[in-house]
Order: C-alpha cells, then structure tokens, then sequence
C-alpha cells in the first residue's frame, strides 16, 4: 500500500512540473512547423520572464536585434530577453510584455499551458482588440 501512495506521489509530481510554463520551448516556424528558436521561461521577482538561449540555424545566431529600442537595441537576438513581466492569474500568465525580434515591436501578451496537451504553450500577443495567438512546444 505504501508503495501505491509513493508511486502516485511521484507520478503526481511529474504531472505538475509537465503543466507548468516554466522551462524552455521551441518558437515554431508556422509555414514550415519547424523550430526556430529556444526560449527559456524562468520566474524572477515574482513574475515569468523569457529569453532566446539557441537559434536552432547556426547562421543566424549572430544576429542583432537592430529594430528594437531602447536597452534592447543593437542587442545579440540569441540571450535576449525578449518577455517580461508575466502576472500569474488562474491557469494563465497576463499582462507581460513581449518583443518580435525581427520587427522591434512589443506586444501585452498572455501564455497559458494548452488544456488538452500540457507540452504546448499558448503564447498570444495583442494590438488593440486584435491578437494573434502562436503554440510553441516543450523542448526536451
């Protein structure tokens, strides 16, 4: 009987840490679904942060973050951060604040784990009353 409550302790466990958003994930590329990134996701001062730790194509890892302002202009895109400032609220991180490296724009954004596959993110970025939502996946 002990050993049932352990093994369910543990699997518990495991189930936990599989549905939380920290950790790292691959950005996926929506023409060709492949990755194109590596973000980690990390909790500092109470609220999720994030940033690019890999460029999965070694001939871009150079690149510099040239459209952005600020403290994050002219920065390498690969150890950016590139979310900030995630609330937790439910099921759902709220009011961060994400950068499109490419472009320079920043977004108030929210993540959310998917109900139906705990290795999917949810991450949604918005302009006003319109979003865009993108599913990046759990790197291993």
């Amino acid at each position: 009987m002990k050993n049932i409550f352990l093994l369910l302790f543990i699997l518990g466990g495991v189930n936990l840490q599989a549905q939380s958003i920290f950790g790292k994930w691959h950005t996926i590329n929506e023409e060709t679904g492949k990755p194109n990134s590596i973000i980690e996701i990390y909790e500092e001062d109470g609220a999720a942060h994030g940033k690019v730790v890999r460029i999965i194509k070694e001939e871009d890892r150079d690149q510099l973050c040239n459209n952005c302002d600020g403290e994050l202009k002219d920065q390498p895109i690969e150890g950016l951060e590139l979310m900030k400032g995630f609330e937790k609220s439910g099921n759902e991180y709220v009011n961060g604040l994400i950068t499109d490296p490419k472009t320079g724009k920043q977004y108030k954004s929210k993540i959310w784990i998917d109900e139906t596959n705990p290795d999917r993110l949810k991450v949604r970025g918005y302009i006003a009353f319109f979003y865009k939502t993108q599913t990046w996946h759990r790197a291993q």
